[in-house]
């Protein structure tokens, strides 16, 4: 089990979760965040901090927001395990469903 980051972050891309973790597992897509399944240690830092509450413990993702599960994991499919998201930086790509949702409203 490992942290998910789901709605909520699409196309607010806030980054102080990036800040708080501490081992480097969070990921920036085109329009959300990720966090790496295998780098998360699970120590919830990175929850809190978030301005949007789009961070879960993976068995608390709400039922209409089930497939960002499944999006964390597969974000990684072609990256593997880098090490770190500093290394990489941005990766311009997301999952279908959430490349396919209309732009959301920043206040």
């Amino acid at each position: 089990m490992t942290y998910t980051i789901a709605e909520p972050c699409v196309d607010v891309l806030d980054k102080a979760c990036i800040e708080e973790c501490p081992v480097d597992c969070i990921y920036e897509g085109a329009r959300m965040l990720y966090i790496h399944p295998d780098e998360c240690v699970d120590c919830g830092a990175c929850e809190p901090v978030c301005p949007v509450e789009a961070i879960f413990y993976e068995d608390d993702v709400p039922d209409e927001w089930a497939a960002y599960v499944t999006a964390n994991v597969d974000f990684f499919d072609d990256l593997g395990s880098p090490g770190g998201a500093a290394k990489v930086g941005k990766i311009d790509h997301d999952a279908a469903f959430i490349k396919a949702l209309p732009p959301m409203n920043q206040e």
